[in-house]
């Protein structure tokens, strides 16, 4: 077996067979970092550089007050624009929470529950692991688990670390309670991973149909473009039929008042078309493992 799989279902993928016949899966996720970032007052060397609309902005080795306040309207705004968006259209959604961040916004974790969104793990905090020292980043992940399951009275079944190291994809299978990772950016689809020893079921994420494109130097400089990307994705999967769709949403990107108008465009195209099924990730996984499980696949906590 070689550490990489470039061939995945190939020419034929699998039927999903997705509920009531729909084409495609589409799938939210409101990623809730803001307060985890790097920052002197977590205790970082160096404050935060990545993912503002300060698009290329310096890292500082004290507290960088403009980044900070950049972050803050993500927890003390952006969030409820984006919940109201979603729970006025009844429509599911999987928060990627970052452990730490949610400790610091028992409020807006409340509001997740009582919508009954998925709160998957977002790892501990929303930091760079790629040189993080393998027992460090492991601490790290059972003490993410640990914290989530106080803050939201369940532990975490789904994985997402974002910044991920050469070990987090084994981790994550070692520690043996996700029912699904989503480090990956492979597929359209879900695939089992059997590299660590046991088979993990992989929910592949997007980069592309992703907000994050906003505030990068190399991607989408209004509305419309964004709009229109998520519009032609999910008509191109919708066409090709048996497909999961991922977007990704930042409560201080995607929660800011214009592009909330963009976004509420395109969750009224996917409802307008009749043949989506929007779900959480979770659902998604569950589906997988009954339509498509493999040996060793199944969880207890499944």
């Amino acid at each position: 077996m070689t550490a990489r799989d470039l061939v995945g279902y190939g020419r034929t993928p699998p039927d999903p067979q997705w509920p009531d016949g729909a084409r495609i899966a589409v799938q939210f996720v409101v990623n809730y970092e803001e307060g985890a970032e790097n920052c002197v007052l977590n205790g970082d060397e160096r404050s935060e550089a990545f993912l503002s609309e300060m698009v290329g902005a310096a890292s500082h080795p004290d507290r960088a007050m403009a980044m900070e306040s950049l972050y803050e309207y993500g927890s003390r705004a952006g969030f409820w624009r984006l919940h109201r968006l979603f729970t006025a259209r009844g429509l599911p959604v999987t928060v990627f929470g970052v452990a730490k961040a949610l400790e610091m916004n028992p409020e807006a974790v409340a509001a997740m529950r009582e919508a009954d969104w998925e709160i998957a793990s977002h790892g501990l905090r929303w930091i760079d692991y790629q040189y993080v020292p393998e027992e460090v980043e492991r601490a790290h992940v059972a003490e993410a688990v640990a914290l989530h399951r106080r803050l939201t009275g369940e532990r975490p079944l789904g994985w997402y670390q974002g910044r991920t190291s050469p070990n987090t994809a084994r981790l994550v299978a070692e520690e043996g309670g996700f029912l699904y990772d989503a480090d990956s950016y492979a597929d359209d689809l879900p695939y089992w991973d059997t590299r660590h020893g046991r088979a993990q079921l992989v929910v592949p994420y997007s980069l592309d149909v992703n907000d994050m494109k906003i505030v990068a130097l190399n991607g989408f400089t209004e509305g419309e473009q964004f709009f229109r990307h998520m519009r032609d994705t999910f008509d191109q999967l919708r066409e090709e039929g048996g497909r999961m769709m991922s977007v990704g949403l930042h409560a201080r990107i995607a929660g800011k008042p214009g592009r909330a108008r963009w976004l509420a465009r395109f969750l009224d195209h996917v409802i307008e078309s009749g043949e989506a099924w929007v779900a959480r990730r979770i659902d998604i996984a569950r589906h997988w493992m009954a339509v498509h499980p493999t040996q060793g696949g199944a969880h207890a906590d499944q």
